[in-house]
């Protein structure tokens, strides 16, 4: 079976090989010269002898009598085949056989075995007709090609292969080479080397390589055709669009504006896609900043489905975004208040910043006694040596820091306390080893490092590629905010100060997203308002009242506008209703028509408006009243939603907005700096147009590569492995939901049906699996 199924994989990889002309005319060539050789001792009236199979001793009263072409083993193609001693010159008898059949001159299709009339007054053109639809003769089944396959690969001792009959499609062939420079970042120019262009003629000659320009407009046309369709999907989405921005850089120093959408889909799954890599011309004033984010929006249509944008911390950016709110408030949420959302991994990137400038001359001192220890081999081995001696279970490497990175100087102070007695004992020994740190020095690393250890892991939530929904981050932040209070109330003076500055920075940056965050806790049912409740008077003390008003103040004014503009979408279908029905029973003459429709249409509107104001409240207090869901860390907040929308309507449509904003605009790996990011070396010297193509199509080909990957043999494997059940990621487990059942219905392992399959699929999902995870 394993070895049936490796055979199919390498057909399929071979499938774009077609039956070429030139070997068919290479074995007609070798045919024609033997048959020449044979010339010499054969007359050429007779017909070459061909070996008769021995009759068997039953069956002779069959009603059907073949020739003894039929029974003879079937010529290669292009061999010429003799019946009654007359030759067939017609191509046709490379693809056919002639027998006789009930005393009728019959040709059988060697691929589909069809039965044709082969008269010698009808000529060859219905065979020839025949061979050029016959889809047997250009696509064979599985079973035939692996038997095929089997007696090639049985016949050729040398390693070649000849696959016959699979159609080859150069434009395929040429998207896919399109697709893979895209997907793995590979260079333009690969197009254009001579090696490679060598690889592909030998792998398939019938392939006409493209050369650079090509590829450039292959790649423009695939980025517009998938910038349509995923315009359709975002026309159709009824939630609003959550916009992330970013600038980028390349080697040429030119400026780029990242657009990347973040958005919960019909089917309530967490989304994110890039949209636009914009050049944006210098000056980068807040002026070109906010022409070009109005520029990338309204292409997408999304002025109107706005519903945060977050954006680095910086004047600029403040400026653009009042630009932004100016022309594009009244289709904001609020007004445009809860807008503008500061990047919460750059926040907290300046306030440790402003933290760790307190002890830098702590910091600085283990900063030099690393450098040192690792700057030569000789060094480095030293220092290995005495931490073998002095048996130090540690087996990391000493990393040094980069100034501009504050994790990478809490990663290199957590290793350097592990080592702590080896550079002790190393300044006893070593003469030229001057500035080892003192034991006040390393009291203070170790009480920084058990600070900022809170710091690195809400970064590293807030910056995860793979970000999770809003209602996290509001327990997180008030952890941290919990903890500068009491870092406040220290008894010692460094640490004292240090969380002064911190905490400084910290109220100043957090005014908006704290309150974005708290409306998507307060959505989650396992917290609600008691969350608020119970944190604000730990970090509010006597103040606490007044903010958790303010919350429950904007709560109330969303309902309202959420549920104002419900009303007028559904108002518009009453009002028609009911024009068209009053326009028939009050509209007795044509003049009064429009003046009945209004007033009817003003009335309607307004005994729907009064009546749902009470539904307004009516569902927040029901949605508070009710009790608390247990809670639990594996929780899938979307689903909840999905299922309780019927119950809560108008907060389902708060929550699908709210839950997709995202606190962070960089990616994991430049959260901790404010470096910036840098376009590969690859794309920096080309043109605007198409490195946004590459950068936009890219990041598409992973969104659908993420629901079309998920292997079956995985999942089989998960299932097998019942002991390795347990929490998973909740948006994982949606796309299972949607794509199990695809990719099961194809499977047929270990005689497993599909419906036990299934069954036993949909069972563990419910709990999750940290081997799918995994894989």
């Amino acid at each position: 079976m394993a070895d049936d199924e490796d055979l199919a994989t390498q057909i399929a990889i071979l499938s774009a090989i077609q039956e070429s002309r030139d070997e068919e005319e290479r074995v007609a060539e070798e045919e024609r010269q033997r048959t020449s050789q044979e010339r010499t001792s054969v007359p050429a009236f007779l017909p070459t002898p061909t070996p008769v199979s021995t009759p068997s001793t039953h069956g002779s009263n069959t009603a059907d009598t073949l020739t003894s072409s039929q029974t003879a083993p079937p010529s290669e193609e292009g061999a010429t085949q003799f019946v009654g001693g007359k030759r067939k010159r017609s191509e046709v008898w490379n693809h056919m056989v002639k027998v006789k059949k009930n005393g009728q001159d019959i040709a059988i299709c060697n691929y589909c075995k069809a039965e044709l009339s082969a008269k010698g007054t009808s000529g060859t053109k219905n065979l020839l007709n025949h061979l050029t639809t016959c889809k047997r003769r250009w696509n064979q089944d599985i079973p035939s090609c692996l038997i095929k396959q089997k007696q090639i690969m049985a016949q050729k001792k040398d390693g070649s292969m000849n696959l016959k009959n699979f159609n080859f499609d150069p434009e395929v062939s040429r998207r896919d080479f399109a697709e893979a420079i895209i997907f793995h970042e590979y260079p333009l120019a690969m197009a254009d080397h001579i090696k490679f262009r060598k690889f592909i003629s030998n792998l398939q000659p019938l392939f006409k390589m493209v050369t650079r320009n090509t590829i450039k407009s292959d790649i423009l046309k695939i980025h517009e055709t998938a910038t349509e369709s995923f315009k359709k999907l975002l026309a159709t989405n009824t939630g609003r669009i959550a916009i992330t921005t970013d600038m980028w850089t390349s080697r040429k120093k030119k400026g780029y504006m990242s657009l990347t959408a973040h958005f919960i889909d019909d089917n309530w799954r967490l989304q994110s896609l890039l949209l636009r890599f914009l050049y944006v011309p210098t000056p980068h004033t807040m002026d070109v900043l906010a022409d070009t984010l109005l520029k990338g929006l309204m292409s997408w249509n999304l002025e109107a489905k706005l519903s945060t944008i977050t954006v680095d911390n910086c004047s600029t950016n403040d400026g653009m975004i009042n630009l932004i709110v100016d022309k594009l408030g009244s289709h904001c949420i609020l007004g445009g208040r809860i807008i503008h959302m500061r990047c919460c991994a750059h926040i907290l990137n300046l306030i440790v910043k402003d933290g760790l400038s307190i002890i830098d001359k702590a910091i600085e001192t283990i900063r030099d006694s690393v450098a040192y220890w690792i700057a030569t081999p000789s060094r480095l081995e030293k220092f290995q040596d005495m931490a073998k001696q002095l048996k130090i279970t540690c087996s990391k490497k000493l990393p040094l820091d980069c100034k501009t990175r504050w994790n990478s100087t809490y990663l290199m102070l957590q290793v350097a306390l592990e080592y702590k007695d080896v550079f002790s004992r190393l300044r006893l020994r070593e003469k030229n080893y001057l500035k080892a740190p003192t034991n006040e020095e390393w009291d203070m690393a170790r009480i920084i490092c058990g600070k900022l250890k809170l710091f690195h892991n809400i970064t590293e939530l807030f910056s995860g590629r793979k970000y999770p929904t809003a209602n996290v981050y509001f327990v997180k932040i008030c952890e941290l905010r919990e903890a500068l209070g009491k870092w406040m109330e220290s008894t010692d003076a460094t640490i004292k100060d240090m969380a002064i500055k911190m905490l400084s920075k910290f109220d100043k940056y957090w005014g908006v997203a704290s309150i974005v965050m708290a409306v998507a806790v307060i959505l989650d049912p396992r917290y609600k308002l008691k969350v608020v409740e119970y944190y604000f008077p730990r970090i509010y003390k006597d103040q606490s009242s007044h903010y958790i008003e303010e919350v429950r103040n904007i709560m109330n004014e969303l309902f309202q506008e959420y549920q104002a503009n419900h009303n007028t979408s559904e108002s518009s279908s009453h009002i028609s209703a009911s024009a068209s029905a009053s326009e028939s029973a009050l509209n007795l003459d044509g003049d009064k028509g429009i003046d009945e429709e209004s007033g009817m249409a003003n009335l309607v509107q307004f005994l729907h408006s009064s009546s749902s104001s009470s539904t307004v409240k009516s569902e927040l207090d029901r949605y508070f009243e009710e009790a608390n869901l247990p809670w639990s860390p594996d929780f899938d907040i979307l689903n909840w939603w999905k299922i309780n929308g019927i119950t809560y309507p108008t907060l389902q449509a708060i929550a699908r907005d709210f839950l997709a904003i995202p606190v962070s605009t960089v990616a994991s790996e430049s959260a901790f700096s404010t470096s910036g990011r840098v376009v590969s070396p690859h794309r920096s010297s080309l043109e605007d147009d198409i490195l946004e193509a590459l950068m936009c199509t890219q990041n598409w080909m992973h969104y659908e590569e993420a629901l079309t990957t998920l292997k079956p043999s995985v999942i089989l494997t998960w299932l097998d492995d019942e002991d390795d059940h347990d929490s998973m990621d909740p948006r994982m487990l949606a796309l299972m939901r949607d794509f199990i059942n695809i990719k099961l219905m194809q499977l047929d392992h270990s005689q497993r049906s599909y419906n036990a399959i299934s069954a036993g699929v949909l069972a563990a999902v419910g709990t999750g699996g940290s081997s799918l995870r995994r894989a």
